[in-house]
């Protein structure tokens, strides 16, 4: 079974982090960064862009990419693996705002709402907000349960 490959892409500024609520699909009313699935022929930083502009109204200008997460997850009912590419932004062109998918807002990193987010997270979004780079593993049963993880930085 091939991986399904996203991305995910942080805005940060300052001490503060953009974080955007699902409006619909997929992690609906959950915070998360802005990003989506791969399309044919694209690679990770072109997904990337593409779904940070599509998502929040930004262009990212000057980004990074600072880890890989690999998780065996239940998508639709289905065990799936997925892939994502996960990128930290701090110059970009545009002004966050609301789509039909996405509402945007900043965050102080000390004041991250970990419980309106996805389990995995709270493991290792505070290791990106020290400044690391990272590879993890997450396993998750068909009912969100978190079954095993491991984050390593690099």
């Amino acid at each position: 079974m091939c991986p399904l490959e996203t991305t995910l892409c942080l805005l940060r500024k300052d001490n503060q982090i953009l974080l955007a609520k699902k409006k619909r699909g997929f992690g609906e009313g959950k915070y998360n960064g802005v990003g989506g699935k791969l399309e044919k022929n694209e690679t990770p930083e072109m997904a990337m862009l593409r779904e940070t502009q599509e998502e929040i109204n930004v262009i990212p200008l000057q980004y990074e990419k600072v880890g890989i997460i690999s998780f065996d997850e239940y998508v639709k009912g289905n065990p799936e693996k997925v892939v994502f590419h996960l990128y930290v932004c701090d110059k970009w062109e545009g002004t966050p705002s609301e789509t039909e998918e996405m509402a945007p807002e900043w965050f102080s990193t000390k004041n991250i709402p970990y419980n309106c987010m996805f389990p995995d997270d709270k493991y290792w979004l505070p290791l990106i907000l020290e400044g690391k780079k990272i590879k993890a593993y997450f396993q998750f049963d068909k009912d969100w349960n978190l079954l095993s993880h491991q984050v390593e930085e690099l």
